[in-house]
């Protein structure tokens, strides 16, 4: 570890969850003395997992939070892995408040290591029509980047965190480097079957996830095990059965001995040094002390998760950039879009009688996107992908009393097999989604409170109801029956994909980085979390973030070993 009374260093890194950690473990395995700043507390892979091993009768309320605690937390409180096995991993509201000028549920965990131990751990590639889609479409400005571009740098960090999947052949998914998958079950291979079957161009497969189902020796140097199939992986897992920076790439950063970790820095600001050009420094408030520092280095990555990355970029003003760091465009702050999980749809199914669920899986089956995909065939633009899943579970009957109650209990009737699916669906980004700093109120730190005015639109509401008209006929003429849909009408941000504000592109004049992540108004500072994005597309975006911030990383140093930076 550095000395952290020095202010000095090769790099720093704002930000140590997903893409953070690999900022933290690529610059450091290339020789940096890398400062890496985290605003919440210090988490240490198994040290700090406290419910990972609980057993349910061990929790004060058989895992639901307290009403009260979901009373003083509306928000947060609404998210699935908000219980009390993993509450501790989650920022509460009252605590970090925000400004929502449109309803926006906005899921934060501010710790070493961020959502990266409570993320959904789905990881799909992106293909060649995600990155063309922009151009093709004109929903946004063009992708500086196509699919060949990243693909070498998805299998690089695919081979070290560890992703199972099968090789599917589909040029709208493309395949990876993958430990073998785990079964699906039998009525999940019946839906895949007939879909192939009946639709030319809709695929079934095995969702593609980050767990060690056989690990790789790349994966046991790192002290990672495999999987147990627990499915208790928002605890923290002590196998490291599933990749996440504390688990994985922070102890890989922690070893080359180049990583200074400093939790409890909450970063107020970038400096920008008016004559030499570019940034400086950090500027840091003690989360605990509120006293403030600054440290300093020739090359910056923020990693800080979306929204806080376009916040601490808008607060970083200067003579040169008097509407925040990089901001020549007038669009940071801009274009800010997420994920559609609104609809669901669910049935059941009375075949496979002999067969039932046994034991848990992380993950289940996964519809790749496949509406307007070849051309545009529809009255709204992108396209949604689909989760799908198939249980099937006792019957419990709770009638009776003493010994009656016993054995209706111990019955060991099943019922049918239920069915369900969810969608993911691409929002657009729009001028109108903006993340701006609110002029008067500022949080404990000092910094503004983040206004967040982001919502749905047309295009989306037509998106759920074809999701909703598909899904049936599927659905229907699979043989499922007692099919109902449903749309929670939930506010954004509920996904946990908050994208954009700080998007890539060929032209200064109408983005903020360039195709290597790079500012184009600041050349030392790189930004390879959710903000970057210029389009969602539908695939859950963990993995390109990883993807990118290695490739950023490589780009980076080879400009600073010639002078560029």
């Amino acid at each position: 570890m550095g000395n952290n009374n020095n202010r000095t260093f090769d790099a720093i890194v704002i930000g140590s969850g997903i893409s953070g950690g690999w900022a933290a473990k690529e610059l450091t395995e290339k020789g940096l003395k890398t400062l890496v700043l985290e605003r919440g507390r210090e988490v240490k892979h198994l040290k700090d997992y406290p419910t990972a091993n609980k057993m349910p009768w061990e929790f004060e309320h058989r895992g639901e939070p307290a009403q009260e605690i979901q009373e003083k937390n509306p928000v947060v409180s609404k998210c699935y892995a908000f219980r009390e096995d993993a509450m501790h991993f989650f920022v509460k509201d009252t605590e970090h408040p925000y400004v929502q000028e449109k309803p926006f549920d906005w899921i934060r965990g501010y710790q070493v290591g961020g959502k990266s131990l409570l993320w959904a751990r789905q990881t799909q590639r992106w293909s060649q029509y995600d990155f063309e889609g922009p151009a093709r479409d004109g929903f946004a400005v063009d992708w500086p980047i196509r699919y060949n571009d990243i693909a070498p740098w998805y299998s690089y960090v695919e081979k070290f965190a560890g992703i199972s999947g099968n090789k599917d052949g589909l040029d709208t998914l493309p395949d990876g480097e993958f430990l073998p998958a785990l079964e699906l079950s039998c009525v999940e291979n019946y839906f895949k079957d007939f879909v192939a079957r009946n639709y030319a161009g809709r695929h079934v497969i095995y969702a593609r996830c980050a767990h060690l189902t056989q690990p790789n020796q790349v994966h046991l140097d790192q002290g990672r095990g495999q999987c147990q199939k627990r499915a208790l992986c928002q605890r923290g897992c002590p196998f490291g059965g599933y990749f996440s920076s504390n688990s994985s790439t922070i102890p890989a950063a922690e070893r080359t001995g180049n990583l200074t970790l400093r939790p409890f820095s909450v970063v107020h600001s970038i400096i920008y040094d008016d004559k030499k050009g570019k940034a400086s420094g950090v500027r840091v408030v003690d989360a605990q002390t509120k006293e403030i520092s600054e440290f300093f280095a020739p090359v910056i990555f923020v990693n800080a998760g979306a929204l806080n990355t376009n916040l601490i970029l808008l607060n970083s003003t200067s003579n040169r950039f008097p509407n925040g760091l990089g901001n020549d465009s007038g669009v940071l702050g801009k274009f800010a879009a997420f994920h559609n999980y609104r609809a669901r749809i669910s049935g059941q199914y009375d075949g496979f009688k002999d067969s039932k669920t046994d034991g848990r899986s992380h993950t289940s089956a996964y519809l790749p996107r496949f509406r307007n995909v070849m051309k545009q065939e529809t009255d709204f633009l992108r396209g949604y992908a689909a989760g799908f899943g198939a249980g099937r579970y006792m019957n419990r009957n709770y009638n009776g009393f003493g010994e009656e109650l016993k054995n209706n209990l111990a019955s060991t009737d099943y019922g049918p097999w239920r069915v369900g699916s969810h969608m993911m669906g691409e929002t657009i980004p729009k001028e109108t989604n903006t993340l701006a700093l609110d002029n008067n109120r500022k949080d404990d730190w000092g910094i503004p409170l983040l206004k967040v005015d982001i919502s749905y639109d047309d295009n989306d509401e037509k998106m759920v109801k074809d999701y909703h008209e598909q899904m049936t006929e599927m659905f229907t003429k699979a043989g499922f029956t007692d099919i109902h849909t449903t749309d929670s009408k939930a506010a954004p941000g509920l996904d946990i994909h908050e994208m954009g504000g700080v998007r890539m592109g060929h032209e200064p004049k109408t983005s903020v980085l360039n195709k290597w992540n790079q500012m184009h108004a600041c050349k030392n500072v790189f930004i390879t979390d959710g903000a970057c994005m210029t389009s969602t597309s539908t695939q859950n975006p963990s993995l390109t973030y990883m993807a990118f911030t290695a490739r950023a990383v490589d780009y980076a140093v080879s400009q600073m070993k010639k002078r560029e930076l």
